[in-house]
């Protein structure tokens, strides 16, 4: 096989999740502004997130929200998805918005609320046995908002313990997935704020909890594929939240901000041998003032493309250059890769797919936004917090 065909083998493999709240209203927290067509409840999302998979060929999962995502018979929900080709992916859990987190979930003082989230966190699994999830993703806004607030180690000893009973609850095949926040809410002390808490919580609960790297998860300047190479080193990377930043968790679209720093990502993906199913490639990402499903398959089209650019990086020519200590030639290697043109590569490989060239042209094409608007009329559209 050429290189080349390697390439385009390997990019007809990739799988990009999307997530079923960016086909609902979000926003700030300043304002939420609503958009016409959205959907109203799970079933809904799902028939959006098909169209996605539809028209790009690599987004075959749907990642829920639970609460946001509540139904009364999750395994039907699993066949309505599979009715349109896909599949559901990680549940995700939320101990966030009840006014009995105010001071934490499972990091909280009190036993009770600690009870509580840690019943709804093995309710998730419960969701996972009967969807066929695979990765139960957990991400905490616990935290102290002033000095003294609370025993800083002691939180983490009720994480620990929470994290353990759930880990023990996952079933053959199910991972758990902790993601880390560098803040927000928590204004003085978050209980999982960088990579390295949560790479030692997972550390010590087994092979099967794993770390998330949500891109937008970081202060300025963090180099955040020394993080991807580190826990792929590890054998402790689970998983992404793709999106992008200008300051802070923005959460827009994934190669807006920066896209040489998706390629730098994915390039070190690539060299640790984290592309393939074993890491689960996610979009978490607010779509406010941009309609919702182009906004996620110009996103899915970006992860190709810096995906397309990693994979084409002359792995041979860039190690003799390390060795050689030549660091111009080394840099001129990734550069050459980054600033090639992968779009008729990409293009090539849909029509090999039997898929248009063009997704968003097709998805412009297709109606599907129209018909939306027009039978989507009336309800209460799903969002935050629905």
């Amino acid at each position: 096989m050429t290189e080349l065909a390697a390439v385009k083998a390997a990019l007809k493999t990739q799988a990009v999740e999307t997530p079923s709240w960016a086909y609902g209203n979000s926003g700030t927290r300043f304002k939420v502004f609503a958009q016409d067509g959205v959907p109203r409840d799970p079933w809904e999302k799902l028939d959006d997130a098909a169209k996605v998979h539809e028209f790009t060929g690599v987004a075959p999962t749907v990642a829920l929200h639970i609460p946001w995502d509540r139904v009364a018979d999750y395994a039907a929900l699993a066949a309505h998805a599979q009715d349109r080709g896909l599949r559901i992916g990680t549940i995700n859990s939320n101990t966030f918005q009840d006014d009995d987190y105010k001071l934490g979930s499972v990091c909280h003082p009190d036993p009770a609320v600690r009870r509580k989230a840690v019943r709804h966190l093995l309710d998730c699994v419960d969701i996972m046995d009967a969807t066929g999830s695979r990765d139960l993703k957990l991400w905490f806004a616990d935290g102290t908002n002033y000095p003294g607030q609370d025993d800083i180690r002691a939180r983490q000893d009720r994480l620990d313990e929470a994290l353990a009973e759930v880990y023990q609850r996952l079933g053959d095949g199910q991972r758990m997935l902790l993601e880390y926040k560098l803040f927000e809410p928590a204004f003085y002390a978050t209980d999982v704020p960088d990579w390295g808490t949560a790479y030692a919580h997972s550390l010590k609960l087994g092979h099967r909890a794993r770390v998330v790297v949500d891109t937008g998860h970081h202060a300025p300047g963090t180099n955040i594929e020394f993080i991807v190479a580190t826990l792929l080193r590890e054998d402790k990377l689970g998983g992404f939240d793709f999106n992008s930043r200008f300051y802070a968790d923005d959460d827009l679209m994934a190669g807006a901000a920066d896209p040489f720093q998706l390629f730098r990502i994915m390039y070190e993906v690539v060299r640790g041998g984290g592309f393939g199913p074993r890491t689960a490639f996610m979009l978490d990402q607010c779509h406010n003032i941009e309609a919702k499903i182009p906004a996620i398959i110009r996103s899915v089209m970006n992860v190709q493309e810096a995906t397309a650019k990693a994979l084409l990086v002359d792995r041979e020519a860039l190690a003799a250059a390390q060795r050689d200590g030549d660091v111009l030639t080394a840099n001129g290697v990734l550069m050459d890769a980054y600033d090639t043109d992968v779009r008729p590569l990409l293009a090539g490989i849909r029509e090999d797919s039997g898929l248009d060239p063009d997704p968003l042209a097709a998805y412009r094409r297709s109606g599907w936004a129209k018909k939306i608007t027009a039978e989507r009329a009336g309800g209460r559209q799903a969002g935050w917090g629905a």
